[in-house]
């Protein structure tokens, strides 16, 4: 009976532990992909206005996108990395949460990932083409 306890408190625990961690790491991947979607909308606002005033054409300044973008994240106290190819701004969030309940087990952390991209567009009710 005493080891039928001792594996079962084990299982309850281990259970818990998924249950309390899973969130909380699901809501650290919330997190990070808000802060990824709001980086790439950043850095998706470096428009070259010179080529937009003279051809009204939107292009992204590679370099200026990739700072804003950055930029932001730093604001955010978050970390990833950023990417431009052609008018599209990528960026990757990854974030780690400490664990509550499977540290017992020797999970420390778990880390996530999240991804967003963003592209400039032109109209205001609307994107016009």
């Amino acid at each position: 009976m005493t080891a039928f306890v001792v594996v079962l408190t084990v299982a309850i625990l281990g259970l818990a532990g998924l249950t309390l961690d899973g969130g909380l790491a699901l809501a650290t991947k919330v997190k990070a992909h808000d802060q990824a979607e709001a980086a790439a909308r950043a850095g998706a606002q470096a428009l070259d206005l010179t080529a937009y005033r003279a051809t009204h054409t939107l292009r992204l300044l590679p370099a200026d996108a990739v700072t804003d973008a950055q930029r932001y994240l730093s604001t955010v106290d978050a970390t990833g990395s950023v990417s431009v190819a052609g008018n599209t701004v990528t960026v990757t969030v990854t974030a780690t949460q400490r664990t509550q309940l499977l540290g017992l087990i020797g999970i420390e952390s778990l880390t996530v990932h999240s991804q967003a991209s963003a592209s400039p567009e032109r109209g205001v009710l609307a994107p016009e083409p």
